[in-house]
């Protein structure tokens, strides 16, 4: 069964209008967030110029392969949810049960080894501000520098995949009932461009923090 037309708001005089408005409010939307992980990115690569050895001994110490997995992950994600972006468009419904509870299986999948990830963090003594953060004395200070970072750009992704995955699960129970929300295709194109932002966000952390340090290969592990 294809998917219902949505109805014309009051306040456009066509689809087009329509569809154009909410896309792009969606993009405003993004540049607002590009100001906010762009500003910490700013700081910590900024903080980084000051103290380039010791950040990249503390990049060293995180698990790039639990972080190249997870990118995979996402890329995974972004291409289920790209599938449901044009499902919706071409109003298949049966396409689009299909694509968006992979796309947030995905996502949470990622969070589950993210996790695991931070698990792994405070195993290690690697998070700071804790009685259990370890690191070489005089280097101390600047380590738990960058791991707040790591903390702070990490969990702040986290948080907005999660609303990813709840505006998706939304969808999913809007399609499910058998017609799109109000605003049709449009709104599943709009959650599509804050999922691929979020996934790009991910792809920029990702050499940011991961790949800038000297990794021993043989002490990585799942």
């Amino acid at each position: 069964m294809p998917v219902e037309a949505p109805p014309l708001e009051p306040q456009f005089a066509t689809r087009e209008q329509q569809h154009t408005a909410s896309v792009t409010g969606m993009w405003i939307f993004l540049a607002t967030e590009v100001l906010l992980f762009g500003s910490i990115i700013t700081a910590f690569l900024a903080t980084r110029v000051l103290y380039p050895t010791d950040f990249e001994h503390a990049a060293s110490r995180l698990n790039v392969l639990i972080g190249g997995v997870n990118t995979l992950v996402l890329l995974a994600s972004s291409l289920t949810m790209a599938l449901a972006v044009h499902a919706a468009q071409a109003g298949a419904r049966r396409a689009m049960l299909i694509c968006l509870p992979l796309t947030m299986l995905l996502g949470a999948g990622f969070l589950g080894i993210k996790a695991y990830e931070y698990y792994g963090d405070w195993r290690d003594h690697l998070v700071p501000f804790t009685n259990q953060f370890e690191a070489d004395g005089e280097n101390a200070g600047r380590m738990a520098m960058f791991m707040t970072f790591y903390f702070v750009l990490t969990g702040l992704h986290a948080i907005h995949l999660s609303i990813g995955i709840g505006l998706v699960g939304w969808l999913t129970a809007a399609v499910g009932r058998g017609s799109l929300p109000r605003a049709g295709a449009t709104i599943t194109e709009a959650i599509g461009l804050y999922w691929h932002f979020v996934d790009v966000v991910w792809i920029m952390l990702l050499p940011l923090l991961y790949l800038s340090g000297h990794h021993e290969w043989s002490d990585l592990h799942l």
